[in-house]
């Protein structure tokens, strides 16, 4: 790895101007009011897990078009009215298993792990359980980045975000949940969706995003030749007539489009040596963000950012946010 993005000082800087197509609010206002037309039929169900001091919930909801979606539910054994923090996952895994989440809970939060639709199923890490039965009918790289490019009603992520949004009322609906305490969270993937759903979602009360993906696509596919970015320049060098079209569906779903809808306390996390997600693309979001933030940057980190380092930020910023302990 090496420092290969714009210095410092001019990435503190650097607010590109927005490729924003002039019906983005009224696109995801029909989105999400269609959404709201199917039932969100929480279920809670306890599970088995081996843990003391922490009640598990095998979780399933309504996402978008209805469709059933996974997450693990992870509340303080006993408590009432608690913050949440709605997590969301990294590109290709899954909600994975109850024992990989028990920090937050640890910490006084209830926690729900929402699974990402189609993904999972190749992560022997961090598998999944929701299946994605929808597509575009176009051709696509493999992944999900391309999947329904070529139009945004039909594009995979705008079913993704839908399911983000829809699990935050998920998390309100759960009677240990303080419903004006909800936190957003994800690193990479996660944390694009964390970034839209802030945006997107009028319950929740602030985010901690790290290393965001899905965020300034442009430039992102210019200057790395990093996967998933890669699929989509896979997807332009083969249907090379396509161009506009694509970018003109990713405007829908870039990050920094959300984030200069953003109004709720944010905290990002960006390294400066991360070919996955480049530097430039992450402030280019945060310089947007429209509400009170912060950033923590990591010099000598790739991809995985700040790591455990991290997460102890982001819990010390949401325990005052939310006067925990």
């Amino acid at each position: 790895m090496a420092l290969f993005d714009l210095p410092l000082p001019e990435l503190r800087e650097y607010r590109p101007e927005r490729d924003e197509p002039a019906d983005f609010d009224a696109f995801w206002k029909t989105t999400l009011d269609e959404a709201a037309g199917h039932d969100l039929a929480p279920d809670f169900a306890d599970y088995d897990a081996p843990l003391t001091g922490v009640r598990v919930q095998d979780t399933t909801f309504a996402g978008w078009g209805g469709d059933p979606i996974k997450a693990w539910m992870l509340v303080p054994e006993g408590a009432e009215q608690v913050p949440c923090v709605v997590q969301y996952i990294g590109y290709s895994g899954g909600r994975g298993l109850p024992i990989d989440h028990t920090v937050w809970p640890a910490a006084g939060f209830a926690a729900l792990i929402v699974d990402t639709r189609g993904q999972g199923g190749a992560n022997i890490q961090s598998p999944g359980a929701t299946g994605d039965p929808h597509g575009g009918g176009h051709p696509q790289a493999p992944g999900m980045m391309t999947r329904g490019i070529l139009d945004p009603e039909q594009y995979y992520y705008r079913r993704v975000f839908t399911d983000a949004v829809r699990a935050v009322d998920v998390a309100a609906a759960h009677p240990s949940v303080d419903a004006e305490r909800i936190a957003v969270s994800g690193a990479s993937q996660g944390g694009g969706i964390a970034q839209a759903t802030a945006a997107l979602q009028p319950k929740v009360k602030a985010a901690v995003i790290d290393v965001p993906f899905l965020t300034h696509f442009r430039r992102a596919v210019e200057i790395t030749d990093r996967f998933p970015y890669q699929e989509i320049v896979q997807f332009l060098s083969s249907l090379r007539d396509s161009e506009e079209q694509v970018f003109r569906t990713l405007s829908y779903f870039d990050g920094v489009n959300f984030a200069a809808r953003g109004r709720v306390p944010a905290l990002y996390s960006v390294a400066l040596m991360d070919l996955i997600c480049p530097p430039s693309t992450v402030f280019a979001a945060y310089n947007h963000w429209a509400g009170p933030k912060d950033i923590t940057v990591w010099p000598w980190n790739g991809h995985e950012g700040g790591a455990s380092r991290q997460r102890d930020v982001q819990l010390r910023y949401l325990r005052e946010i939310f006067s925990v302990g």
